[in-house]
């Protein structure tokens, strides 16, 4: 035998909508259709000795784009004058919302549906979500980061992991969950490289998680179908613009960009640098340490920690620097410190310093690290070999510099095909049979 539990609620019709009523259909003209009799729950015979059990329908609701506006649908159990009851669907259209806007305005809907059905959310089948190795993550892994690389993962989980993964259970992590949350990033219009950087980021705080004792499925990114990468061409100054920049800039950005020019070492280690690091006897730079933020730190890899060759013209310029006004002394012994007698802050330098004088010149805009892969294109194209240029740079493999630098033709390459050339041309190889 069947037995009804109802909860009347008596809500007159045709009168202003009020979006967190569950009677509101239609959009921000809609009237209220009667939600007379609306039960609390859908009773179910669970067994004859305990009885019958109400059955709770907790709704998450349906939320989809249709035109411009956003429109969010749930389902109401109406009691029917003979009895039984008929579910219905119910709908309302959030007009001129963005999705954010119109999906708080969403929820009270919902919630509203669901406290008279006086159901409560299924409780998760797991603590171990996404969200809890991050936070493990935190506390145990990424202080052993570096601030360039911390500050990228807590980026990429911040705008794109958590949002989209948080309440995931690592479980659930399989390969086309993964492949659900790389297409809802590719649809996004992020780069194809803004994608592989984000699933590294998850893939290593997964690989963590792994090792902590976590059921995490095993993906790698050759199982997923991700965006071809576009290989753009490294934006690098030519000689030319490198000696108008340093011939135009105050100090000590002028002999802050000769270093760069002259060695292709990174702003941070350039900004890093210390008496003790130059050789003047000889001829040496030591690179040991870089500047994040302001902050002093490691190099970027082992392979970066290295002597690089000091030129006589940038001996000659240091030491002119170091006589001059514009050296300051300081307690971290740099050579270039700012008026606080600490490091600079490249990316407060390049803003006010390095970009109006690009305007000023005529050049088009680009940052400090133009002057490294100008380094390396202007090595190249005077013949220097891939293996000479990749120790300059300082690169802990060869083909990382080949490729990088593809694009550069080496005169000793133009040399050959210009000979090969002039010899078809002049009829030379035809003597020669």
């Amino acid at each position: 035998m069947n037995v009804s539990m109802n909860v009347q609620a008596s809500v007159p019709t045709n009168r202003p909508c009020i979006a967190a009523d569950p009677c509101c259909t239609g959009g921000s003209s809609a009237t209220y259709t009667s939600c007379d009799n609306i039960p609390t729950a859908t009773p179910s015979i669970a067994g004859a000795k305990r009885g019958p059990v109400p059955k709770r329908r907790f709704q998450k609701g349906t939320f989809v784009k249709r035109g411009d506006n956003w429109l969010g649908m749930w389902r109401l159990d109406t009691l029917q004058p003979d009895g039984t009851t008929k579910r219905e669907q119910r709908g309302q259209t959030f007009i001129g919302l963005s999705e954010r806007a119109a999906r708080a305005a969403f929820q009270p809907i919902l919630d509203a549906v669901n406290a008279a059905n006086q159901a409560t959310a299924p409780v998760p089948k797991t603590s171990e979500t996404v969200k809890k190795a991050v936070q493990e993550w935190r506390e145990h892994a990424a202080n052993s980061l570096k601030p360039s690389t911390l500050r990228s993962a807590e980026s990429h989980l911040r705008r794109h992991i958590l949002p989209l993964l948080g309440e995931c259970p690592l479980t659930e992590l399989t390969v086309k969950r993964m492949q659900n949350f790389a297409t809802t990033l590719a649809s996004g219009k992020r780069t194809a490289k803004t994608i592989e950087n984000v699933l590294l980021t998850l893939s290593s705080i997964l690989g963590s998680a792994r090792k902590w004792g976590y059921k995490v499925p095993e993906v790698a990114l050759s199982d997923l179908s991700l965006p071809r990468k576009v290989k753009a061409k490294p934006r690098c100054y030519s000689a030319d613009e490198m000696a108008r920049i340093v011939s135009s800039a105050d100090e000590p950005l002028g002999t802050i960009c000769f270093v760069l020019g002259s060695t292709g070492m990174r702003i941070g280690e350039a900004l890093a640098l210390r008496l003790d690091d130059l050789d003047f006897q000889r001829r040496l730079i030591h690179i040991r340490s870089s500047v994040f933020a302001g902050v002093l730190g490691t190099p970027k890899s082992e392979a970066s920690i290295a002597s690089l060759p000091m030129p006589p013209v940038l001996a000659t310029r240091l030491k002119t620097f170091l006589a001059s006004k514009h050296f300051r002394q300081n307690d971290l012994g740099l050579l270039f410190a700012n008026r606080r007698g600490r490091p600079f802050s490249a990316n407060k330098l390049r803003e006010k310093k390095l970009r109006p004088l690009l305007s000023s010149l005529g050049i088009s805009l680009a940052g400090f690290h133009a002057f490294r892969h100008g380094v390396a294109t202007a090595l190249i194209d005077r013949g220097a070999s891939i293996a000479t240029v990749g120790s300059q740079l300082r690169h802990s493999d060869p083909r990382i510099t080949l490729g990088l630098y593809t694009h550069v033709i080496p005169q000793s390459q133009r040399d050959a095909v210009e000979g090969l050339a002039s010899a078809i041309s002049s009829g030379q190889l035809l003597t020669q049979h």
